[in-house]
């Protein structure tokens, strides 16, 4: 079935972007640590600044995430809204894309706390 297909791409771009989000967030950790260590071993100032523009490339992705995370969000949960109205079977996709949506939804609000 052609909407069960659909709901389950956007579900599944939601969970790789949701993926994505985690891997920079990991990112930053690391580089703002290898930016204290390289501050505190006193390294050449130069090899410092690029580090700092490192750091600064993979912040910005982070906004960026949220903002595609928030669209495909938008976008699976109308998609949701309509299947359901159309076909109100129970399908294990339907489930799914339920439970990505708490997921982000809670992902939502703990970044807004």
């Amino acid at each position: 079935m052609a909407t069960l297909r659909n709901l389950k791409i956007k579900t599944s771009t939601c969970k790789r972007i949701v993926k994505e989000l985690h891997s920079y967030e990991k990112e930053v950790e690391r580089e703002a640590a290898k930016t204290a260590d390289m501050k505190a071993n006193t390294a050449d100032p130069y090899d410092i600044k690029q580090q700092e523009n490192v750091l600064a490339e993979s912040r910005m992705m982070i906004p960026d995430c949220h903002k595609r995370l928030e669209a495909s969000l938008t976008d699976l949960k109308g998609f949701l809204v309509e299947l359901e109205e159309s076909d109100s079977k129970e399908a294990p996709e339907i489930q799914d894309a339920r439970t990505v949506i708490t997921e982000i939804e809670h992902i939502f609000q703990t970044s807004e706390a």
